[in-house]
């Protein structure tokens, strides 16, 4: 399942559970701190997001959509020890990337074609 259905069906569960005036699931809180975490790796807060466009240009570099993490700015780069944070966020949290749904139109969307 993609990342993106992922988020659209957890957003929808949570419409629910409010509507419903249910107490949130333990296992969407937990989801809640691994997103939370995740994001923390590829938007560099660690370091006051000072390599947050580099942190997506990694991502979107492992997904095949870019050739490099490089930035308008050379000295804008990854900071230090934020790869190996999202390398960790990556291995801890597989169910949280795109990356599958991604590998299965890449080569369709590098060609211009569109859904």
């Amino acid at each position: 399942m993609s990342a993106i259905k992922l988020a659209v069906e957890l957003l929808e569960n949570i419409h629910r559970i409010m509507e419903l005036g249910q107490p949130i699931p333990r296992e969407i809180l937990t989801l809640g701190a691994q997103i939370t975490d995740a994001n923390g790796a590829i938007f560099d807060a660690a370091h006051n997001f000072a390599g947050c466009i580099p942190g997506i240009h990694e991502v979107l570099r492992r997904q095949g959509l870019l050739e490099g993490i490089w930035c308008l700015n050379p000295n804008e780069t990854l900071s230090p020890g934020q790869r190996d944070e999202i390398d960790r966020v990556y291995a801890s949290y597989p169910h949280l990337n795109d990356d599958e749904f991604v590998s299965e139109h890449l080569d369709a969307w590098l060609e211009g074609k569109f859904f």
